[in-house]
Formats: C-alpha cells, structure tokens, sequence
C-alpha cells in the first residue's frame, strides 16, 4: 500500500475512533487504547498496521459518520448516499438543510481565515479545517436526502 494511501486511511482511522471516543470505542471493540492508537499511528513502526475491518464495523455502527468506509470509497472514486431509513435522521426538511449548511459553511470560513492569518496552515488547523469539510459532507447528504423525499 503506498504510503499515501496508508496515511490517508489512517487519518480517517483516527477520526472514527474520536468520533465514537477513546474509552468507549476501547470497550466497544475489545482493543485496548493503545492499540486503537497504533492502528492510526503515523510512526514508522506502525506504518503497516491497519483496523480490521471488523474493527471498524463495530466502531461505525456506533459513530455519527462512517470514516473509514467514506475514506476507502473517495479512494475508489465512489460516492456514498445514506438510505431513506437512515438511523436518528432528524425531520425538518430541505429548509433546514440550508439552514444547517449556511451555517457549516460559515464556520468554515471563520476557521479558515483564522488558519491564514500567519501565512500557512498548520496541521492542527488542517485537521480542523477537515473536520469542518466533513461536517459540511453530511449536511449536503441530508440535504440530498431531503430533496429526493420531496422530489418523490
């Protein structure tokens, strides 16, 4: 596996397991803290060491997005839709949607202009400015979601 492929899964590795918590996904999967840490460690060491996939199954059934799964369709090009029937979907409609998107979109922002005043962006400010990016992923499928409830 290249070692930007590797990086890139490993990144999206970690960010399930703060999306779902260290302690909790710990007990959920039956791994220890520390080896939830390796298997998104960019130490050399670790470089070849990856989630199972049963791992991450578990770990997705209780996250708010699926990091991995997200993280290996981008790799393929795919992109990913939830069900009508999709798990704590919350009504409000298209609206809404906009709503929540306007207001992604302005943190964003608000977090990007904070990256640049110095000239560049950190890789704390990076990851920031990811989390945001995917924020503003899930609100666009909800919001296609809504749309094709309306569209019938």
């Amino acid at each position: 596996m290249s070692g930007t492929v590797g990086s890139y899964l490993k990144k999206h590795t970690e960010a399930l397991v703060k999306d779902v918590g260290i302690e909790a996904a710990a007990e959920l999967c039956g791994k220890s803290k520390a080896t939830l840490g390796r298997y998104y460690s960019a130490d050399a060491d670790h470089a070849d060491r990856f989630m199972p996939i049963d791992v991450v199954a578990a770990l997705e059934g209780a996250s708010r997005f699926p990091h991995v799964t997200a993280a290996l369709a981008d790799l393929r090009g795919i992109t990913l839709s939830y069900d009508e029937d999709r798990r704590n979907a919350k009504a409000g409609g298209i609206n809404s949607d906009v709503v929540a998107l306007s207001q992604r979109f302005a943190m964003l922002m608000g977090e990007y202009n904070q990256s640049i005043e110095d000239g560049k962006i950190s890789i704390n400010e990076a990851k920031r400015l990811l989390a945001e990016t995917l924020a503003i992923q899930k609100v666009l499928i909800d919001m296609k979601l809504s749309l094709e409830q309306e569209a019938g």
